[in-house]
């Protein structure tokens, strides 16, 4: 599948890296822009953004600043979900896009959560994650964990192997299979001098640490009650419960749901569930 790259100029000084995948024949529908996980970055999307411009809709997909080919902020305290937010409502804007389907993963998904607020008319629907408006304490905990254990490694094998360490309790029934891991490894991992390592901002793990508390989430969900939501969860996740699934459902009926089975933090999207979910989501907004 075929895209182009490009870089955006913020205001406020780092370009943002970023993918556009054309829609496959006749655009029919609203522009998707996609956005990752904390440490993650456009590779997160290399099957999904294909999958959904073949629908017909032009696909966004950028790395967050720190992130993958995007620069890093020679500010540190700027690296927080509010500012890439308004970064992605400023590209989209630079795009000529008015508005458009938000596909967020985790900390993509707190940005799509908050973009009403912030950024009011950029989100036309939201596919939102394996995240939610209350998040579960211990998932946060094992992501610190996971973040903190970074550093260069020598070889690709070892790569690989610190890919299945921080992951294996998430894809369980891929234990054994160093082709997937070996994929995988290849969207969070870069070429360096002496070795490899990870394609993101050391900086990011030690805002991220020093977080504190989350403030309340639920006033950003008022907007969503007029807004059409899909939320797609791993069904072995430890950030997402089910009890918060049920009052986000209660507080929004409409909010369509699926669940991915034997998956964690956080399914990928292309797996048979989420992705029937996604096109039944995709065909009911315009």
């Amino acid at each position: 599948m075929s895209f182009t790259e490009h870089y955006f100029q913020t205001e406020d000084g780092p370009k943002i890296h970023y993918r556009d995948y054309p829609a496959v024949g006749e655009e029919r529908g609203l522009p998707v822009l996609c956005l990752h996980g904390l440490t993650r970055n456009v590779n997160d999307f290399a099957e999904l953004a294909p999958q959904i411009a073949a629908l017909g809709r032009r696909v966004i997909v950028a790395s967050q600043r720190g992130r993958g080919k995007s620069d890093w902020d020679p500010r540190p305290e700027r690296y927080q979900p509010p500012i890439y937010t308004m970064d992605m409502a400023a590209l989209l804007e630079n795009l000529g896009i008015a508005r458009a389907v938000y596909v967020g993963t985790s900390m993509g998904g707190l940005m799509s959560l908050i973009t009403p607020t912030l950024a009011p008319g950029k989100l036309a629907a939201a596919v939102i994650n394996d995240i939610g408006v209350e998040i579960n304490p211990g998932g946060i905990e094992r992501i610190k964990s996971n973040v903190s254990a970074r550093g260069a490694v020598k070889t690709w094998d070892e790569a690989i192997d610190r890919t299945i360490a921080s992951n294996l309790d998430a894809f369980p029934k891929r234990k054994g299979d160093r082709e997937f891991w070996d994929w995988f490894a290849r969207k969070l991992w870069i070429e360096v001098e002496g070795g490899f390592d990870l394609s993101y901002d050391q900086a990011i793990v030690e805002k991220f640490d020093e977080g504190g508390e989350l403030p309340d989430l639920w006033p950003f969900w008022e907007p969503f009650k007029a807004l059409p939501v899909l939320v797609v969860r791993g069904g072995n996740t430890d950030l997402l419960t089910i009890e918060t699934v049920d009052r986000m459902r209660s507080k929004k009926p409409g909010m369509a749901y699926t669940e991915v089975p034997d998956v964690g933090h956080a399914p990928f999207m292309t797996e048979p569930e989420a992705w029937s979910a996604i096109t039944d989501f995709l065909e009911q907004v315009d």
